[in-house]
Order: structure tokens, then sequence, then C-alpha cells
């Protein structure tokens, strides 16, 4: 009776959260309301209160819950690159998939909603990026690392490749579209164009003559 009771109770949390989380993203923190929330949650608003104390509680439980959003882009590059034998290839690849998860109008929604709360919350920004993208750049620094000991890439420094890297593919789409709003800037072939011009500008400056 516990287990189906638990059960039962993190269903009803889980609901709460998909609920919220539109919201948030659609009217910020300042603009969502308890009332809604729990409106489109389809239970009272003293259920909501039941599991989140507060909406400071929920929109914190909110963020933390996506992060996993950004970090499922770590199994993605240690596949991608762990046993690569055309550098060039995988890497193209590997760009490809990242940009478009990155310029998901999902994600770019949540990056936007954590940068505008970031002062509120400053805390829950670091965490966010720690736990997400920062995560990510960890894991493809270790993967950069293990590239050059085996002689396909060259740096004394594999976390600053990968900052250089990912800088590459971002730095265009992804300011574009958190001054502009929205997410439809770019087509499928657009990104994979840019994608591709991020990894032959990185090969230049990192790839060990005759890897790639």
């Amino acid at each position: 009776m516990a287990a189906e009771e638990d059960g039962r109770t993190a269903r009803k949390r889980r609901q709460i959260l998909e609920a919220a989380l539109p919201v948030f993203l659609r009217n910020g923190y300042v603009g969502t309301s308890m009332d809604e929330v729990a409106a489109l949650a389809s239970v009272s608003k003293q259920t909501v209160y039941k599991h989140f104390t507060d909406k400071e509680q929920l929109f914190t439980s909110i963020i933390m819950d996506t992060t996993g959003q950004v970090e499922g882009l770590a199994k993605m590059i240690t596949a991608a690159l762990e046993d690569t034998d055309d550098l060039e290839k995988d890497l193209r690849e590997l760009a490809r998939q990242f940009l478009a998860r990155i310029m998901s109008p999902d994600v770019l929604k949540l990056r936007r909603l954590v940068i505008a709360e970031a002062d509120r919350f400053p805390d829950l920004g670091r965490t966010w990026y720690a736990q997400g993208f920062e995560r990510s750049l960890e894991t493809m620094a270790t993967a950069f690392g293990r590239l050059a000991e085996r002689g396909l890439l060259r740096t004394d420094d594999p976390a600053l490749a990968a900052e250089h890297f990912v800088g590459l593919l971002l730095w265009i789409p992804v300011n574009k579209a958190m001054f502009s709003g929205g997410g439809g800037h770019y087509t499928e072939a657009d990104l994979d164009r840019l994608a591709d011009a991020g990894v032959a500008a990185f090969l230049r400056a990192y790839a060990s003559p005759g890897s790639a």
C-alpha cells in the first residue's frame, strides 16, 4: 500500500512539473501563477502546494529537472568519439547532432529562462550550467585528451579545445536566437553548414598532420 501511495505521489508531482514548465517558459517567473499551473495540471491549488511549498521551489524543481536535456549531450559525445577511426567524419556528425540539440526550440526557451532569472536565482543558474552544459564540456575535454594521446589532435589543453569547438558551433546561431526570439531562424541545412564549417575551422587549428 505504501509503495502504491508513493507511486501516486510521484505521478502527481510529475503531472504538476509537466504542466508548469510551459507556463514558466511562456510567462517567465514573475508572470507565472500557481492558479494557472494548477488548472493546467488538472489539480487543486492546494495539491500544488502540497508538493511544492511555494512558486520558488516549483521553479527550482523544474529547472533542475531539465538538466537531463543538456546532460544527454555527454553520452552523444562519448559515443561519437570514443573509438573513432575517421576523425573528420565523426566530428562533423557530432557537431550536427550537438547543434541540432542545442538549437531545438525547447532548449532555447529554457536557456532564455535560466538567463533571465540568473540575477534572481544565481545559485540555480550556476548549478544548472554545472550539471548540464559544463558536464558536456568536461566529457568533450576528456574525449579530446584521448584523441591527443592517439595522435589525432594537437593540444596541451583539451578543456580549452572543447571550449573552442563548442564556441565555433554555437556563437553564430545561439546568439541570433537569444536576441531574436523563437527558434526557427535556421533550417536543418543551415545548421549543417554551420556545423561543417565549425569542424573545418577546428581541425585547421587542432588536427595532427594527416589525421583529418
